[in-house]
């Protein structure tokens, strides 16, 4: 097999991989740190004997060499993490060794030398020392458990959840019993909440647990918190937030709208699907051990940003993978069980998805106003433009509407009490208007109500 062999062929299509020209002894640092960061993160493969141009040189003693490394990684890392030793022989007889690391189950892995203890994680194709916040949560990963399952010094008799209750009534239709909060993981057995249930209790004590809201007047910071034409900063069980971001959002977006033949056809500058699964995902998987940060939204003239805390839990750069092939991957798995269960996200990890084909359903999308995401260690931001920016086409603002208010909300009851099963696609159709103007009506109706969830349930008017 000759030296330009793929290297991905050499060691496993989706393996993370170090080279190095020849085993440093005197330097065991320069890829210990490598060792202790694939044991930290997904696992990876450290390859010597192959230069940076991934030409094969070869080791001049490799069974030697193969001694020495297993050598320096029993007395370096501590704990002494899982690898493997392999060789590969080219055709032209060169003699590489090949280290592989798999992820390890007890977190942290320190490299131990120099006067040093330190653990390393990866980030994109760098191994870095990981900082304050990262080696509690490998030390939280190593005892099986995450941030969110852990229990507060916050007794549940001291706190309220009407927001949960509400919640979870209107869409399942069921009372949330105070049982209920242990068998959700919010609570333990002794009265104390765990920290999922102190980010879902109504006054949450959790204080960095916020969500800054900014209309920006431009399309940057820039002129600072004078170009802000709307600000708002909301705390308070992350049900609230979910709640007041979305509401912060609609009030400063705008409709437009063109003619067709027949009817027509609603242009929003943000589709409502995208914003609350980037929303959900925010609160959902933020890093809650970030104290000094938030998730903002921020709303520019081209373009919305969401931005919260922490990267991607595996160490990787969304930037750099394809959003839809990603796995999920549960940061705070309790509080992300507890949002499917109160029918804001689902199960199998589906949320970037969701956020880019809401777009591409939308008439005035083009591959120009595509999402994107970007993240490093610190950050995960997503961003969706504005599809009415730059819109040459003859539409309208849409500033009135056919029918008042009161109007169409009369029309909305009569076909709900004609058909309390009726969905809102039915409605649209039935009223000529798109299915969002029909749930921002039913929204605002505070005496209409979906009991239950799917087509299983039924809609109801209370007095």
């Amino acid at each position: 097999m000759s030296d330009a062999m793929n290297i991905n062929e050499l060691i496993g299509e989706a393996t993370e991989y170090d080279k190095k020209l020849m085993l440093e002894t005197k330097k065991a640092k320069s890829w210990c740190k490598s060792v202790s960061a694939f044991a930290n993160t997904l696992g990876g493969a450290l390859i010597f004997g192959i230069s940076d141009q991934d030409q094969f040189i070869g080791l001049e003693n490799p069974n030697s060499d193969a001694e020495k490394i297993s050598e320096i990684i029993k007395s370096r890392l501590d704990p002494i993490p899982e690898f493997r030793l392999r060789f590969y022989k080219s055709e032209e007889g060169k003699v590489l060794i090949i280290l592989d690391i798999f992820k390890g189950e007890e977190t942290p892995y320190y490299y131990s030398g120099d006067g040093v203890l330190e653990a390393y994680v990866r980030i994109g194709n760098e191994s870095v020392k990981a900082t304050a916040i990262e080696l509690k949560r490998l030390v939280l990963r190593g005892r099986n458990t995450s941030y969110d399952s852990q229990d507060s010094p916050y007794k549940v008799e001291d706190y309220a959840f009407s927001k949960l209750r509400e919640r979870y009534k209107k869409w399942t239709g069921s009372s949330f019993d105070e049982k209920d909060l242990v068998s959700f993981g919010l609570a333990n057995e002794n009265g104390y909440l765990t920290n999922a249930g102190a980010l879902i209790a109504d006054e949450s004590p959790i204080r960095c647990s916020r969500i800054f809201c900014t209309r920006w007047n431009g399309m940057n910071k820039s002129g600072g918190i004078v170009d802000a034409l709307d600000d708002a900063e909301y705390s308070g069980s992350v049900i609230s937030l979910i709640d007041n971001g979305e509401a912060f959002i609609k009030r400063n977006t705008k409709m437009m709208w063109r003619k067709t033949a027949n009817s027509r056809e609603e242009m929003p500058e943000y589709v409502e699907r995208s914003y609350h699964e980037a929303l959900i995902n925010a609160l959902a998987h933020r890093d809650y051990l970030v104290n000094g940060s938030e998730v903002h939204i921020d709303i520019y003239d081209d373009r919305m940003e969401i931005y919260s805390p922490g990267g991607m839990p595996d160490g990787s750069l969304i930037q750099e993978r394809d959003p839809l092939k990603v796995p999920s991957t549960r940061r705070n798995p309790v509080l992300a069980d507890v949002f499917n269960r109160l029918g804001y996200m689902e199960r199998k990890g589906s949320g970037f998805g969701k956020i880019i084909s809401g777009y591409e359903f939308q008439v005035n999308y083009d591959n120009s106003k595509k999402p994107s995401f970007r993240s490093d260690r610190y950050q995960f931001t997503v961003v969706m433009p504005n599809l009415n920016y730059d819109v040459t086409q003859d539409v309208t603002q849409d500033v009135t509407q056919d029918v008042t208010q009161d109007e169409m909300d009369l029309q909305i009851i009569n076909l709900i009490q004609q058909d309390p099963k009726i969905s809102t696609e039915k409605m649209a159709l039935a009223l000529g208007v798109s299915t969002r103007t029909i749930k921002r009506h039913i929204k605002e109706m505070d005496h209409v109500q979906y009991i239950g969830r799917g087509f299983s349930g039924h809609w109801e008017i209370t007095d």
